[in-house]
């Protein structure tokens, strides 16, 4: 079902968006002297939504586990309400890729100690080097030991392991098997420093793909697993043996006898396949060793299962199924240390129609399945699956047997058996945790029960953000599981965004004078790449493709729904009216461009590339370029254009080996003014004006006064307060950002694989804490009404309202009447009502505060007949307003 992993931010990062020379990486935690706003950071809930390569249970203390992901961080689990606790979010933008986790391991003596293999690409798309980073607190805080070569958390690979591993005897003892020809690595003061194991004979040679001039695929995939047989130690001394595995197929499992003074290949171990997991049951002296003939985590077309006895040296094919039957490899390994001799495995690769779980209590000698055909294609099940708590995990699917939704799942390569509970099971997989606590049912001949074990565990990578001013507060663009309608930001959605389904929505938008009107667009490896809805996103329709539309790219919707700009991959810049039956290539602008909308009128578009900024006034049929300069000359560029005022447009991005920032333009692009107190900016958003503001909120991620964070204004950029602290910095969070315009201070932050963020702000200040205050405007007024289009039986006008008095509005509505019988058909920036000629207009929930001396805007259009004359008198709360 998602058999690709998204990776946000690759393209954006090679093209420089954090080029140049990585910050040197100094031990102990990042600090910065900004002071931080007082803020509420929670999830979005989605529960899951990635790829969870290893769980790890600590073997000394009841209940204390951990699940690494491969870009969104490590989690510890907390019993009392059965959900995660992230352990990363301290990791700063300059390192980034920290939040890629290839191993993880509890110190199995003191149960406080945690130890992360931090790295997300071990080739150019990561900036930096691996660390291996070390807590005394159970991932509360963390100290980091920087090492001299990659760490590759979202790499081929990186569901085999655990490649780091805590001495069980000698605690301050730890291993680490190294990527890319580096080797295995040794510490032996808790972390602090490592040093490489010179003596190691084998460095591994497997890479997928030796062709792929990426370095991606063709990365050799080192030493994948460290397993300590603590029976041959005393507590104090150092392990006297210990098994390693590496990637290569004909020398895959190495020991050491003598606590890793020599080593030597392991006698009469097959060959032919990689060996991705070593687990070993020390009550009976079997190593167990899961084989595939790929490193996973998607490919894998042939597995066995071997045991090896370590008081005899002897091997045994133990697989549950002939080879020839096989069509995965095998990955998933686990034993039971309540009860030796039960041990467990997965067919990690068996995508179709769903992944398997063997289950042997003689060590491997018989097994049982999960599930088996009656007579084909119908299946009888030893468990049942219950997703309530997560239904988005059918996929809205509907499949003909053998397949079932939802399935069990795929990509399943951890897989742990509770070590002080026989009945505990967790196993990951590619868009969740799944777990049992009536697992010995499976043995009685009963089910086990299968849920999702994930809440709090968010590991979305998010493309694209929008918050409409009516309808549902948030609308998301996501990898993987294409996007999901949050009406309530504390609970999983139904489902993520169908029909159709995209694989993953690169990017959304709303009309902003008809929020219900909703388009976006996304990949898929068949079908439409264009989707629109009309109910604010609860429900969707396929568009037709331009020709050559390969990808998403980018979409804007007219400010009234009228129209769609739209700039594909494989395709130049398009532009249609209605929903996308047809598409029509603009003139005048670059294939590739970013393209948006102005939010006010609705002929209106904009797009940049390459340093140029493009503007349509013909509703994205043509495009001149912008005499603007001064902008960035890449492509790592994000702008929006403000809510309410035509022409308003902000703009975001720049590399540090160039130009960087953050500019506004009021002319709709024609000129743009950079922001001297802003260094670097990569995303701009607007949200609810605070109290007594005439001006939207600005938010953005930037570095501001030298320091990395997530920045709000309150004055239209003259003065910033950074709203994120040091334990909140996510990562990477360079794709988007948007305020809620209903809530002032609420904004919500795109993050690389730890899901959509939202902040509340404690400041009761700024608006009641999103409580829109009454209509109750005082003081002087002035109005100007201007046509600013007519047609035969239509017209469009603006409305400029100035508060002229001496204190600010909490609220306004304005009435006139039409001279002539005109009918409002919609309105923009404000509600209206009307009855005959008389109209009411007042403030939405974002422009309802007007300071003295200031205006607030908003635009209609209308149908007339005969005569389209102009209102002559307005009243402001029962107060004339002077006309101009």
């Amino acid at each position: 079902m998602r058999r690709t992993r998204v990776l946000i931010a690759v393209l954006a990062l090679a093209a420089g968006l954090l080029a140049g020379t990585p910050p040197a990486l100094a031990s102990g935690a990042e600090k910065t002297t900004v002071a931080a706003e007082s803020y509420t950071w929670k999830n979005a809930r989605i529960d899951g939504g990635g790829f969870v390569p290893g769980i790890v249970f600590n073997r000394k203390e009841k209940n204390l586990a951990y699940a690494r992901t491969d870009i969104g961080g490590a989690y510890r689990w907390q019993q009392s309400s059965k959900t995660w606790t992230p352990l990363l979010d301290s990791v700063g933008w300059a390192n980034w890729g920290h939040t890629g986790v290839v191993s993880l391991a509890s110190d199995p003596v003191d149960p406080n100690r945690v130890y992360v293999a931090a790295g997300t690409y071990t080739n150019s798309w990561d900036p930096g080097n691996g660390a291996v980073l070390r807590s005394a607190d159970r991932g509360a805080s963390w100290q980091r030991a920087d090492l001299p070569f990659k760490l590759g958390g979202n790499m081929p690979g990186r569901g085999m392991g655990e490649r780091l591993a805590v001495d069980p005897h000698r605690n301050s003892v730890l291993y680490l098997g190294a990527p890319s020809g580096k080797g295995l690595w040794r510490s032996t003061d808790s972390g602090v420093t490592w040093s490489q194991v010179a003596n190691f004979p084998n460095v591994g040679n497997y890479v997928q793909d030796p062709g792929d001039t990426s370095g991606y695929a063709s990365d050799n995939q080192g030493i994948v697993w460290v397993t300590f047989d603590e029976s041959t130690g005393t507590a104090g001394s150092a392990t006297r043996t210990i098994y390693v595995g590496v990637a290569d197929k004909d020398n895959a499992v190495y020991r050491s006898t003598d606590a890793g003074a020599t080593w030597s290949r392991l006698a009469g171990q097959p060959t032919g396949q990689l060996a991705h997991k070593g687990v070993l049951d020390t009550v009976n002296g079997q190593l167990y060793v899961a084989y595939s003939d790929k490193g996973g985590p998607y490919d894998g077309g042939k597995g066995r299962l071997w045991r090896y006895t370590t008081a005899t040296g002897v091997w045994t094919d133990i697989s549950p199924v002939a080879e020839a039957d096989t069509f995965y490899g095998f990955s998933g390994l686990t034993v039971d240390r309540q009860r030796p001799g039960t041990v467990m495995a997965t067919a990690y690769s068996s995508w179709w129609p769903d992944t398997q779980i063997f289950r042997s209590t003689d060590s491997g000698a018989t097994w049982t399945k999960a599930w088996d055909y009656t007579s084909y294609p119908e299946r009888a099940s030893r468990y049942t699956i219950d997703v309530s708590s997560s239904p988005w995990l059918t996929w809205g699917a509907n499949p003909s047997p053998p397949e079932q939704s939802p399935k069990l799942g795929w990509m399943t390569e951890a897989l742990e058996i509770d070590p002080f509970d026989s009945n505990r099971m967790m196993y990951g997989t590619g868009a969740t945790i799944y777990g049992t606590e009536n697992l010995r049912n499976w043995d009685t001949g009963g089910q086990f029960a299968v849920r999702p074990m994930v809440q709090g565990l968010e590991e979305t990578a998010v493309n694209d953000l929008a918050s409409p001013p009516s309808g549902a507060p948030l609308l998301s663009a996501l990898g993987d599981v294409g996007g999901f309608r949050h009406t309530d930001l504390t609970k999983v959605p139904s489902m993520m965004f169908t029909s159709p389904n995209f694989t993953t929505t690169t990017s959304l938008d709303y009309a902003e004078s008809s929020p219900n009107t909703v388009v976006r667009v996304g990949n898929l490896d068949s079908g439409p790449h264009v989707a629109f809805s009309t109910d604010n996103g609860a429900n969707w329709f396929a568009g037709s493709d331009p020709s050559g539309a390969s990808g998403g790219g980018t979409v804007a919707a007219a400010a009234d729904g009228s129209r769609f700009v739209w700039s594909p991959e494989g395709a130049g810049v398009q532009h249609t009216t209605g929903f996308g039956s047809s598409w029509t290539a603009s003139a005048g602008i670059p294939a590739g461009a970013v393209v948006e909308s102005d939010r006010v009128d609705p002929k209106v578009f904009y797009g940049f590339k390459s340093g140029r900024f493009y503007v349509s006034s013909d509703g994205g049929a043509t495009f001149t370029a912008s005499a603007a300069s001064g902008l960035p000359s890449g492509d790592s560029v994000r702008f929006k254009a403000l809510p309410g005022a035509k022409g308003d447009v902000w703009l975001a991005g720049g590399a540090s080996d160039g130009v960087y920032g953050l500019w506004h333009s009021t002319d709709g692009g024609a000129s743009f003014a950079k922001l001297a107190n802003v260094q670097e900016a990569d995303t701009v958003g607007f949200g609810k004006a605070a109290a007594g503001a005439s001006y939207q909120t600005l938010y953005t991620s930037a570095k501001i006064a030298g320091v990395r964070g997530i920045y709000r204004s309150t004055d239209k950029g003259a003065t910033w307060t950074r709203i994120n602290d040091d334990a909140h910095r996510f990562g990477w969070t360079g794709a988007a950002i948007t305020g809620d315009p209903r809530v002032y201070g609420r904004v919500y932050l795109a993050t690389n694989g730890r899901g959509v963020i939202y902040g509340d702000t404690s400041d009761a200040g700024g608006g009641g804490g999103g409580t829109d205050p009454p209509p109750t405007p005082a003081g002087a007024c002035a109005v100007t009404y201007t046509i600013t289009n007519q047609w035969s039986g239509g017209f469009q006008a603006e409305v400029k309202l100035t508060n002229t008095g001496a204190s600010a509005w909490s609220g306004w509505s304005l009435d006139w009447t039409f001279p002539d019988g005109q009918k409002v058909s919609q309105l923009w920036n404000g509600q209206y009502t009307q009855s005959g000629s008389s109209v009411t207009a007042g403030n939405t929930t974002w422009n309802g505060v007007v300071a003295a001396g200031s205006s607030v805007g908003f635009g209609f259009t209308g149908n007339w007949s005969g005569r389209n004359g102009e209102p002559t008198a307005f009243r402001l709360g029962g107060q004339a307003c002077t006309v101009s």
